[in-house]
């Protein structure tokens, strides 16, 4: 057609300019994101590949050769390697998360995934546990605006975070929220109302249920109690996972226990972060391995994960008498007030490890912080007491369990388990930055290296396992454990939790000296599709979402009982 002037001409003109720019624009960006000329291991074990993967929103959506392809964003992974998301098996991101979203130690490490809840869980609570949180909070304060665990991961994600979220609901949260911390059988109704909130989260998408067993409330749960809630996990196709009741002179029993309630609640089960506590039970570890081999002949799903340390941490409180421990640790605290009983604290503790295998590297009370850094037998000398005194008194004064961290496990024994197919990792700690209130106290290293060791140290330093095992290990295998979908693997229809890391320089550079070092090597980390790790910093953006277990219900199609 033609334009009957100038004006006319012009205005048309400027028209089809646009609308050709518009129609090549389209043409020409096929993807959202284009990753270029990758060493591609996609989480199958299999030796990798080169080549390219494009993503769509927050979808993989083809991998293979893209060279007639184009990006809106493109980005030359220049013959690094990429790989699915990793999975952190245990985190205890729960707190931190709330603070500061970008989990920077862990995305740092390639680490899309933070699975939460180790017998204790955010959720379910009741007001009482709601005051008891509040109270014990320290340096990290806030509100809790959540009662059910669904409620608390998708705060989490509407906050804003930057890897996804999941968690098991823990056996101890439920004790806790229906009998307290009393030490006693449940009663058929008290059972009856814990399978009740155990159903009630799974179906809101707890990816398990999970016990830790060396903790109250959670070790008050006798066989019969964890069998019967976990066949409720059952139902819905979950996992049960567990803190076994002893990781030391009774661990091939407590291992014993964890395969029977596999087997009569019909699901599948993982040992938490396995391990041979105390030099007298290092040699134990071959006979864990094989009884879980014949579990796993005989037809169960048993699995384990592991962190990466030859050293464990937790509170120092588990070095006092059970006995003493009972009601948790406001109730151990109050005990220990009275001269009288404190003195049978005393005399009754026997050290599952030695003074000078405990590092003290967590206080409450911040006059206690001097003594970060520094071993449990140190401290005594200083005082001039014995340990055992030195112990219950510090945990007096600062009205807390105090953490620390035990040097009792054998190196030996981390790479016979680094080499066993059906183990996972994970890091049984928070995810932390290099500034702010983190800085306060001291941690484990395994906050900031877990995952970095198993890529740099035993992979390509020590050889231990292939790479692409490793990757296996780290995205695929936790992924099928927990039945996820769409998560864990490079595959076009899978979720874009991508990230891009150098083989030759992973590595982890915490140490227990100085642990709130960064790892290094990890390059580019995508959540969802949108990237949070550029050139090896964290850009800020926090796509994580709630990712659901199996068992997960719309909302509204089920009542949750606050």
């Amino acid at each position: 057609s033609f334009c009957n002037t100038e004006k006319a001409c012009s205005m048309k003109s400027l028209l089809l300019s646009a609308l050709l720019l518009f129609t090549g624009a389209a043409s020409a960006a096929d993807y959202d994101l284009v990753i270029r000329n990758g060493l591609i291991y996609d989480g199958s074990g299999q030796p990798p590949v080169s080549g390219d993967i494009a993503v769509n929103g927050d979808r993989i959506v083809k991998l293979g050769n893209l060279d007639d392809a184009t990006g809106r964003e493109e980005v030359d992974a220049g013959g690094m390697a990429v790989a699915p998301g990793f999975i952190n098996m245990l985190s205890w991101a729960n707190s931190a998360l709330i603070h500061d979203g970008r989990s920077q130690s862990d995305i740092r490490q390639g680490v899309t995934l933070e699975v939460m809840g180790e017998g204790f869980s955010m959720g379910p609570l009741n007001e009482s546990m709601k005051a008891e949180m509040l109270e014990r909070q320290t340096d990290i304060r806030y509100d809790i605006e959540w009662t059910t665990l669904g409620e608390y991961l998708q705060f989490l994600e509407d906050k804003g975070v930057s890897p996804n979220v999941a968690s098991f609901v823990g056996n101890g949260s439920i004790r806790r929220h229906v009998i307290g911390y009393e030490n006693r059988p449940a009663t058929p109704t008290e059972l009856d109302q814990m399978k009740m909130l155990v159903d009630e989260a799974m179906r809101e998408g707890a990816v398990g249920l999970s016990s830790s067993l060396l903790y109250a409330p959670s070790m008050y749960a006798d066989t019969a109690e964890l069998v019967e809630l976990s066949k409720v996990a059952a139902r819905h196709n979950g996992l049960y996972i567990s803190h076994i009741r002893d990781e030391g002179d009774e661990l091939l029993e407590s291992i014993d226990e964890l395969i029977r309630i596999s087997r009569e609640a019909g699901l599948p089960a993982e040992v938490y972060h396995l391990k041979a506590s105390g030099q007298s039970n290092w040699h134990k570890m071959d006979l864990a391995i094989e009884k879980i081999e014949a579990a796993r002949a005989a037809g169960l799903e048993i699995t384990a994960d592991i962190y990466t340390y030859h050293a464990s941490s937790t509170g120092l409180h588990v070095q006092l008498p059970d006995w003493a421990r009972e009601g948790g640790i406001d109730a151990a605290i109050e005990r220990l007030s009275d001269p009288e009983t404190r003195e049978k604290i005393i005399s009754g503790i026997v050290f599952r490890n030695g003074p000078d295998s405990i590092l003290l590297v967590g206080f409450r009370n911040p006059e206690l912080r001097k003594y970060i850094g520094r071993r449990l037998s140190e401290v005594a000398e200083e005082l001039g007491k014995s340990p055992a005194e030195t112990a219950v008194d510090l945990i007096v004064e600062d009205d807390s369990r105090i953490q620390v961290v035990y040097f009792s496990m054998s190196e030996d024994n981390i790479r016979k388990k680094m080499a066993v197919p059906w183990i996972s990792f994970c890091s049984d700690a928070g995810s932390y930055a290099t500034e702010g209130v983190f800085l306060n106290q001291s941690t484990h290293p395994r906050a900031y290296g877990s995952f970095a060791r198993v890529l740099g140290k035993y992979s390509r330093d020590e050889g231990i396992l292939l790479l692409e095992e490793a990757v296996r290990r780290l995205s695929a295998y936790p992924a099928d454990n927990l039945k996820l979908e769409g998560r864990g693997r490079l595959k076009a229809g899978h979720y874009a939790d991508i990230v891009v890391f150098d083989p030759a320089t992973v590595r982890d550079r915490a140490t227990f000296e100085k642990p709130h070092q960064y790892a290094e090597g990890m390059i580019h980390v995508w959540v969802n599709g949108e990237q949070v790790l550029q050139d090896g910093e964290h850009t800020g953006a926090t796509p994580g979402r709630f990712v659901k277990g199996p068992g997960w219900k719309a909302a509204g199609s089920y009542t949750v009982r606050n």
